[in-house]
């Protein structure tokens, strides 16, 4: 009896592999699961131009043979032969998207390394050419060395052609086994291979492989990156400080306005001291939360983000992650809840729990405020150096060292982590790589739009219901004539109680005292700062004032630097612990963030404190 002749197509997901498959097979497929899996497996029978049948299996989009998920196992498994009771494929069919060569040439190499007979279906041809992207399957096929056929799976053009390569695939010598290479040999000899295999070009191609050439160089990327984020740090503060400065005018109008409306009594203090000095001392970084989502989703909708995570990929490796983790980690520095989230992406669950517990050490933007108030008030606002006609920022450049801090801070805490109770290594990381295109403003507007209103939401609530409820803490025990309000207050005793513990770090009872009420979020700690000074202000004059100017009258350049370092690792956000506790299934991993980050933040701001005394600076 002979054996029935058996084909796989392979491919990365999106490459038309199921187009194909149904236009091969007509209705003459059945659907089941890999044993002991839930993944599914698509079989059928096509025939071959002598008449003979072949079964043909649509394996499951992959990335890469080092599985790192139970759709890349199996394929990995049926591909070598090592699903009980059956053998690999007679021939392989690597299916490739024309539109996106590049990329999809890098799995395809690592099949047509394994040897086996194989034959390369070059798919959606027409998308690639409305493109303007024209591909010579000839000289395709003389750089992979293996058949390489042209077809329009959803139109069957060259399904017969196909076809026919299929049946004598076998036939064909095996002159071009070679061994595995890693993935950044196959990278470039992919990027080498597709232009090989270009025979026309719009510019608007062109350009985007030059675009490419630059941003995802080895070395030059990297520099482009942290120079885009440079910029932006700059921009932050330069350009966001007329704003800035305009609604704390505002603000101020409004405090005096009151005054001069209310007569003296608790409840003129209540929206003065309490609601305008709370609220107000967060809303004026309304501009620079504003100015940080721009650049940040101007760089998203270009398409140039995509890139970032291919850049990162190699760093991460260093540390045990991938750049799979890149994702959620750039939605971090937004906020850390969406970050964890999309670590559900992640398939290995050492390298998802490990990216979990580093995403609270990314700057999200409730840490904006804290760290704009206080360069604001301690870090002049000078130009360091020029470049040209503009001005490289005092300010801007102390902000992009915190982004920085923090960013190393989680790689350190990540190689750590990799090596003892997340033990494990890097999982394999492929995606794909969006075209560019120009954002679009109307998006961009939508966009601002959304994270302002979430931004003003939190203040309206948050933080308004924080500040009304630390005004009544800080004035009730009513103090006696003459006595400090604050240390007579209820919050005074407790701030007085924790000033014993962070003392040391040079922390004064006031930090203390915000530090309780921030748990809730990050940039309470300005309003709960706002609103004590303003509530231990004997002088009406000052409590309207901007909140640097009382920071500069109570804190020390040594203590303001450690309350900056403090705020790069602590885990300062209650719905992070939270998201946290949830996507961990259990309290202990929350526990152990919020011990290894409290940790941290205390020894760094403990080591920023005394070195800065050390140099004068106390």
């Amino acid at each position: 009896m002979t054996m029935r002749r058996t084909a796989a197509l392979v491919g990365n997901p999106n490459a038309g592999k199921s187009a194909l498959f149904n236009a091969l097979t007509g209705a003459r497929q059945k659907i089941a699961n890999y044993p002991g899996v839930t993944v599914e497996r698509k079989a059928g029978r096509m025939t071959l131009p002598s008449g003979e049948p072949v079964e043909l299996t649509d394996l499951p989009g992959s990335y890469s043979l080092h599985p790192t998920s139970p759709d890349e196992e199996v394929t990995r498994r049926v591909i070598m032969g090592e699903l009980p009771g059956e053998d690999s494929p007679h021939v392989l069919v690597v299916v490739l998207d024309a539109s996106n060569l590049e990329q999809h040439l890098v799995f395809a190499q690592e099949v047509i390394a394994l040897g086996k007979p194989t034959v390369v279906a070059l798919n959606m041809v027409d998308l690639a050419e409305r493109d303007g992207l024209v591909i010579d399957p000839a000289a395709l096929q003389a750089a992979l060395g293996v058949p390489v056929i042209a077809t329009v799976a959803v139109r069957r053009r060259g399904l017969s052609e196909l076809a026919a390569a299929i049946a004598v695939a076998e036939e064909r010598p095996d002159e071009h086994h070679r061994p595995f290479t890693d993935m950044a040999e196959r990278r470039l000899t992919a990027h080498a291979i597709a232009e090989a295999a270009i025979v026309s070009e719009t510019s608007r191609h062109r350009l985007h492989s030059k675009l490419d050439r630059l941003f995802l160089h080895p070395w030059l990327g990297p520099a482009v990156l942290f120079a885009l984020l440079f910029i932006v740090f700059q921009a932050v503060f330069a350009g966001a400080k007329p704003f800035a400065d305009a609604l704390q005018g505002w603000v101020d109008v409004l405090t005096a306005g009151v005054r001069a409306a209310m007569p003296p009594s608790l409840a003129r203090d209540l929206v003065t001291d309490g609601v305008l000095a709370g609220v107000g001392a967060v809303v004026v970084f309304l501009p620079q939360i504003v100015i940080l989502f721009f650049f940040i989703l101007a760089l998203e909708a270009s398409g140039y983000m995509a890139r970032a995570a291919f850049l990162m990929d190699r760093m991460m490796a260093g540390v045990g992650l991938s750049g799979r983790s890149f994702i959620p980690l750039l939605s971090s520095f937004a906020c850390a809840v969406p970050g964890i989230m999309a670590t559900r992406s992640i398939t290995d669950p050492k390298d998802r729990l490990t990216t979990i517990l580093i995403a609270p050490m990314m700057t999200c933007s409730a840490r904006l405020p804290v760290y704009a108030v206080i360069i604001a008030a301690f870090i002049p606002h000078r130009d360091v150096w020029h470049l040209g006609a503009v001005g490289i920022g005092l300010q801007g450049l102390v902000l992009f060292c915190l982004y920085v801090a923090g960013i190393v801070g989680a790689m350190v805490v990540a190689l750590v982590l990799r090596a003892s109770v997340t033990k494990g290594a890097a999982s394999g990381f492929i995606m794909e790589l969006p075209k560019y295109q120009m954002p679009r403003l109307k998006d961009l507007a939508i966009g601002l739009f959304q994270r302002a209103w979430i931004f003003l939401r939190r203040a309206g609530t948050i933080i308004f219901t924080v500040s009304v409820v630390l005004w009544l803490l800080l004035n009730f025990p009513r103090a006696e004539p003459g006595r400090d309000q604050v240390n007579a207050s209820l919050a005074g005793h407790i701030a007085n109680g924790l000033a014993v513990v962070v003392r040391p770090i040079g922390f004064n009872r006031d930090i203390a005292l915000a530090l309780i009420p921030a748990m809730a979020a990050r940039e309470v700690a300005v309003s709960s700062l706002a609103t004590t000074y303003a509530v231990a202000s004997n002088d009406e004059s000052e409590t309207g004032h901007a909140l640097a100017g009382q920071l500069q009258k109570h804190w020390s350049l040594a203590t303001a630097l450690a309350f900056l370092a403090w705020f790069v690792f602590a885990p300062q956000c209650m719905s992070t612990i939270a998201v946290t506790r949830r996507e961990t299934n259990g309290w202990a991993w929350p526990a152990f963030m919020l011990a290894y980050l409290f940790g941290l933040a205390y020894v760094a701001a403990g080591i920023t404190y005394w070195s800065a005394v050390a140099l004068g600076l106390g």
